[in-house]
């Protein structure tokens, strides 16, 4: 029998980086650690929000408590989101070196291209600014700075250099995948919200060490500190057939309105960009439009959990009311968020989505035609079937369902809503919103992860070592001799600058330079990426293509054939190491 060493394989002693039990032990603690700190922190960043709302009035209870005090109530509801957005322009202008919010999207660039998040300043800053909006009443979701929160303690791990392979991006799936399993008390939601989000695939790797980081959030928000479900639904079943048909037209109709909900938030981010108003005046006057709104619909303020759980509640809004707020949500949450306060659209979305199920179930109900299973099934149903198209993650969303009702049947009837929104948003829209957001930043996920990190890498990286360059100001024949006595069959030349001249071949005829060079088959600049160049290189023959400054004019570099397949292998085999990783 041959030994490791003989064949050669060194053995490695248990204890170093390369052995599995290492390997196995380092992610089993920076999964507990990781989950631990982003349990506590998103459960920090919660009471937080909630504190706020409580002195500063934006709470149900609160206002009710205080409304009898004259004018104190109408006047916190105009001057507390104003005063609040003006706190989150401050803090994003002098704090954050980025000088925006922070959010999945950052999240899941990072991670498929195996970069760092932004600086650490600019994480804390964000959540400052999230923490500041939520406690402000701002229509802003929750989710999404947990979600950066988690992210960024688990980024955290990258500085300790461990030596495991990947680690970088499965300590970072850990945060999210507790921060999830805090905020809904859904552990198996947080654990496929990381792959189906974050990581978009599930190597074993990753999948045991995101299970112990999402337990340890349940555990941290479940058991130890006993916090309570989003909501609770008392359901008995589907009792008709036919129903399963309403589900899918309501899955059908609640996309059109994630897709509309989508892409006002895009139009008012551009717009508010364009506009003349200041960056850190920008959430301010979102946060007027908002009070002023909020003076005849409070329900528009804050996360608002106690309208999600009124909605399922029959006879809780008239339909009127359930029509307009769906309207002011919407709307008044695009202006939010694309005038700069920070927070995220998962809450947002979900609040819309469970009052467009109520209004469905509403006017199904009074036609009297068909029998239904009451409002809350329909509720939840809107819910979830609006929710996952915004976030990209069908499976999330039935499972949330599923750990939050522990109801098989309304878990059904989710799935088929939810299957039959995500296909009309993904064939209108795109995959997600954050999706969306990443390609118009340059960087498009919606061809698969291997052609996006080609489009990201400069093909300008893998320019040949020593090609055979000469100058115009040289003698011609001198470096035709130097071409000779290589294996070029193609010189590349400039001008004296250093700008690109022409190629010169072996077989060139003439006798000076304009009459030996030729202008290149191909060329690529400095913006080429690997997948644009192997694209470009279909049908072409020679040595190398030059690599020209467009600013300048300047050759940077000559890049073969060959080495642009070997950077495609390269990714292709990085890829695939990290998708079936074991230890």
């Amino acid at each position: 029998m041959t030994s490791p060493a003989s064949s050669g394989q060194a053995l490695v002693p248990p204890g170093r980086p390369g052995h599995p039990a290492y390997r196995a032990g380092i992610l089993t603690l920076c999964a507990i650690g990781v989950g631990t700190l982003a349990s506590l922190a998103a459960i920090g960043l919660t009471e937080a929000v909630f504190w706020l709302n409580d002195i500063l009035l934006i709470a149900p209870r609160a206002r009710v408590q205080l409304d009898a005090q004259g004018y104190l109530v109408p006047v916190a509801t105009v001057l507390v989101p104003v005063l609040g957005g003006l706190v989150v322009g401050l803090v994003l202008r002098h704090l954050s070196p980025v000088h925006r919010p922070l959010g999945p999207p950052d999240v899941i660039e990072a991670v498929q291209f195996e970069r760092p998040l932004p600086p650490l300043r600019a994480g804390i800053a964000s959540t400052l600014a999230a923490m500041v909006s939520l406690g402000a009443g701002a229509s802003v979701g929750q989710y999404g700075p947990m979600v950066y929160l988690g992210a960024m303690l688990g980024g955290l791990v990258r500085r300790l250099r461990l030596g495991v392979p990947n680690l970088p991006a499965i300590s970072v799936a850990c945060g999210v995948a507790a921060a999830i399993a805090t905020a809904f008390n859904a552990p198996i939601a947080g654990l496929v919200f990381a792959h189906e989000v974050v990581l978009r695939h599930y190597s074993t790797q990753s999948f045991a060490p995101t299970t112990v980081a999402a337990a340890t959030g349940y555990v941290m928000a479940n058991v130890v500190f006993e916090r309570p479900a989003l909501f609770l639904v008392r359901f008995d079943g589907v009792e008709h057939g036919h129903e399963f048909a309403l589900f899918a037209a309501l899955g059908i109709l609640a996309a059109g309105l994630a897709i509309l909900f989508m892409r006002l938030i895009l139009l008012v981010s551009a717009r508010a960009a364009q506009s003349r108003l200041p960056a850190l005046l920008r959430p301010a006057a979102a946060g007027l439009a908002l009070g002023l709104a909020a003076l005849w619909l409070p329900d528009v303020l804050g996360i608002g959990k106690e309208t999600l759980r009124f909605a399922t509640i029959p006879g809780a809004f008239a339909p009127g009311e359930l029509a307009v707020l769906v309207i002011a949500k919407l709307a008044l949450t695009a202006l939010c968020i694309g005038f700069g306060f920070a927070g995220g659209v998962f809450s947002p979305a979900l609040l819309i989505g469970i009052l467009f199920g109520a209004l469905f179930w509403t006017a199904i109900d009074a036609t009297a035609l068909v029998a239904t299973s009451g409002v809350a099934v329909y509720a939840i149903c809107g819910m979830m079937a609006l929710t996952s198209p915004v976030i990209g993650a069908p499976l999330t969303t039935i499972l949330i369902v599923f750990e939050l009702t522990r109801n098989y049947d309304i878990t059904i009837a989710a799935m088929v809503a939810v299957v039959f929104s995500n296909l009309v948003a993904h064939r209108f829209f795109g995959r997600s919103l954050f999706d969306v957001q990443l390609a118009r930043r340059g960087t498009d996920l919606s061809k698969g992860r291997d052609r996006a990190r080609l489009s990201a890498l400069p093909v300008s990286r893998f320019c040949a070592e020593s090609p055979i360059t000469g100058e115009t100001g040289q003698d011609l024949e001198d470096v035709r001799a130097r071409l000779d006595r290589s294996a070029w069959s193609e010189a590349f030349v400039t001008d004296p600058q250093g700008r690109f001249a022409g190629v010169l071949d072996r077989q060139a005829a003439g006798t000076t330079w304009d009459e030996a060079l030729r202008a290149p088959a191909r060329r690529f600049d400095e913006t080429t990426s690997v997948l644009q160049a192997m694209q470009a290189l279909r049908g072409f023959v020679g040595d190398a293509v030059p690599v020209i400054d467009s600013r300048n004019g300047v050759l940077i570099g000559v890049v073969s054939e060959a080495a642009v397949i070997e950077a495609y292998l390269d990714v292709s085999a990085a890829l695939r190491r990290e998708e079936n990783a074991v230890l």
